[in-house]
């Protein structure tokens, strides 16, 4: 059974021996290693580790973005290895949320259309209004109609924060988040990613090469050579 993280409640997420494999010169190269942890809802885990430790693989398997070679991942007692690609997309449209490092925003659209659009393609009519207050929150709300070469580095992330928490995921997914900001504004933008985390009761998972924010989450795994070397429990 996978080791446990905190424990209050039915884990919304399971890592069960999470191995993953890749063919490299006629051999197999093994990315990451019997990884094996559950977290509980409104918790918070930091991944950590130095470059090509395995934790955006990890983060990727976790939400089924890859498929694992061995092990299993379960998002709300719903094996993800059970969906086909489309069932793991409407899965993460309804539970999960994303946060970059290079912010991943849509470079013709608004701050507000931005947030906006993962509750469009839901079909919701007061998407913009949802949009605008969400952004109003983050302190954007005078830049609505800014589009993001318009926007500083940190004011993009926080549109791409606001974004990842219109829908009110259940688990939001954040990699590296503050990777491409000065150390002031990324403490600003880390402020609000844990503030919206509590806020909403949202379980965060979060891939960081920073010590310092490693430290505000609950829980933590540093992972080596792809093998978990270290684990915090909350």
């Amino acid at each position: 059974m996978p080791d446990s993280l905190p424990v209050e409640s039915t884990p919304i997420l399971i890592a069960d021996r999470l191995s993953k494999q890749v063919g490299f010169d006629h051999d197999l190269l093994t990315i990451l290693d019997d990884v094996s942890f559950t977290l509980a809802p409104a918790s918070s885990l930091a991944i950590v580790g130095a470059s090509g430790s395995g934790k955006s693989t990890l983060l990727g398997l976790l939400a089924g973005l890859d498929q694992p070679t061995r092990g299993s991942v379960t998002i709300q007692g719903t094996s993800l290895g059970s969906l086909d690609e489309d069932g793991r997309a409407r899965l993460r449209a309804h539970n999960v949320g994303f946060v970059f490092q290079n912010f991943q925003l849509l470079p013709a659209l608004t701050a507000l259309d931005n947030v906006a659009l993962p509750l469009e393609l839901r079909g919701d009519p007061q998407a913009a209004k949802k949009a605008a207050a969400l952004l109003d929150r983050v302190g954007l709300g005078h830049r609505l109609s800014h589009r993001p070469r318009e926007l500083s580095g940190g004011e993009q992330q926080r549109v791409a924060i606001a974004r990842a928490f219109v829908t009110q995921p259940k688990l939001l997914f954040a990699d590296e988040p503050t990777g491409n900001l000065d150390t002031h504004t990324g403490e600003r933008v880390s402020d609000l990613l844990f503030e919206l985390n509590a806020e909403s009761a949202t379980t965060l998972v979060l891939v960081t090469h920073d010590e310092r924010l490693a430290k505000r989450c609950r829980a933590l795994l540093r992972l080596e050579a792809g093998q978990v070397i270290e684990r915090v429990l909350a």
